[in-house]
């Protein structure tokens, strides 16, 4: 799924290929919402949901699961007047996306082939192990028995130790049938237990919040699975409707594509992160006392002090942006280093706390202490949808400095 959505946006010429994995990572559970809303109501498989509300009222909430290889990411959306995009809690990612169905069918193999046979055929035959795994992809599709060819070379390793039908005695709900691999449907459904307990989890955590819930959009390649869908039915049908697009790994592509192009259309996203800046402080030392001090034109300072800009779990306007003026305390410097950090910690007191990462930095010329000992350093951190802009200008000359911190999760 990343690749190809990575490729649509490199083609539609959005991206360039230094910044094309970010921003996919960035924008996935906003453009599955910016594509399907766009749909018709029969562009839909859905479940205890009418017609009308596929209208994308103003007001209306609803859950967008992405449900992709490698993760499950979920997150809240509302529709605002003029049809923008409010979301109303982060993204919250996890592991237990269609790879780890596949892991779990994989270690079902070793399990059967025992005694070294799974490792020697994995390391003997790769290309052969991967067109088994490619053939599961399509068979996790269904909710029935399904028959998945056993390989020439995997048969004949087996058979070195014991006649191959002899793996299989002992495993329920699987067999050995004319050369190929019969699994149950019971069976199958073993492999999604852990992914399904797990998106269940994190959507009974959101219902909990005070939030007025319409219906569970499910998007991305591993919502093509009927027992994935079947069970998020089984599960909240009843408290909320259940849609997912015909196509709904299309549906992040395309969206994509629109998100790019028109990122205004999602207005307010949640922060992911609190963001600030380094700055000093005068030293107080029954504030300070342990901390590094800086002395400067006679004065003592406090280092490294975090001040925020935006708190994790805020709202941020799709191009807000948030000022912080930075005085020069030392007579004699002829630049400001403006570093910025963020922290998945609400308030942290310094930038060296832990948890706390340096973001980036950058410098702005300061004028000449002759011209001007009042000097100051306006900083602009600009947060857009899918990366953040810091701009630092010197309020005598007017002298700026910018850098891009491409496509910054928020």
């Amino acid at each position: 799924m990343f690749r190809l959505m990575r490729s649509f946006l490199f083609q539609a010429g959005i991206v360039t290929e230094e910044t094309q994995d970010k921003l996919v990572i960035a924008l996935e559970p906003e453009a599955a919402s910016v594509w399907c809303k766009q749909l018709p109501s029969d562009g839909f498989i859905s479940q205890n949901h009418s017609r009308n509300s596929l209208d994308q009222r103003p007001g209306t909430q609803y859950i967008v699961a992405d449900c992709g290889g490698g993760t499950i990411d979920i997150t809240v959306h509302k529709i605002l007047k003029g049809g923008g995009l409010k979301e109303l809690n982060k993204a919250s990612g996890n592991d237990l996306g269609g790879q780890n169905v596949d892991r779990k069918f994989k270690q079902f193999l070793r399990e059967i082939f025992c005694d070294g046979v799974w490792e020697e055929y994995e390391r003997k035959y790769p290309s052969e192990l991967q067109k088994i795994m490619y053939d599961f992809t399509t068979l996790k599709k269904v909710d029935e028995d399904v028959r998945i060819s056993c390989p020439y070379n995997l048969a004949m390793l087996a058979q070195k130790n014991k006649e191959i039908e002899k793996y299989f005695d002992s495993v329920q709900g699987v067999s050995l049938n004319e050369g190929s691999i019969k699994i149950s449907r019971e069976k199958l459904r073993c492999f999604f237990y852990e992914s399904l307990q797990g998106i269940i989890k994190c959507l009974r955590d959101i219902f909990k919040k005070d939030l007025n819930i319409e219906y569970i959009l499910l998007v991305g390649g591993y919502a093509e699975s009927q027992i994935l869908r079947q069970h998020i039915i089984d599960q909240f049908s009843k408290r909320c409707g259940i849609i997912c697009p015909f196509r709904p790994q299309e549906a992040i592509l395309r969206g994509a594509v629109e998100f790019g192009r028109n990122p205004k259309c999602v207005e307010s996203r949640k922060s992911g992160f609190t963001y600030g800046l380094a700055v000093l402080k005068r030293f107080d030392e029954s504030k300070h006392r342990g901390k590094d001090k800086y002395i400067a034109d006679g004065k003592e300072w406090c280092q490294n002090v975090f001040k925020k800009l935006v708190e994790e779990g805020e709202d941020v306007g799709w191009d807000e942006t948030r000022e912080h003026v930075l005085d020069a305390v030392d007579p004699n410097q002829t630049e400001m280093r403006v570093r910025l950090f963020r922290t998945e910690r609400k308030d942290p007191g310094y930038v060296d706390d832990w948890g706390v990462e340096e973001v980036g930095s950058f410098t702005v010329k300061l004028c000449d202490p002759k011209r001007s000992r009042d000097r100051k350093v306006k900083v602009e951190i600009k947060f857009g949808s899918t990366e953040m802009t810091a701009t630092g200008t010197d309020l005598s000359t007017g002298e700026k400095n910018t850098i891009k911190y491409d496509f910054v999760s928020l």
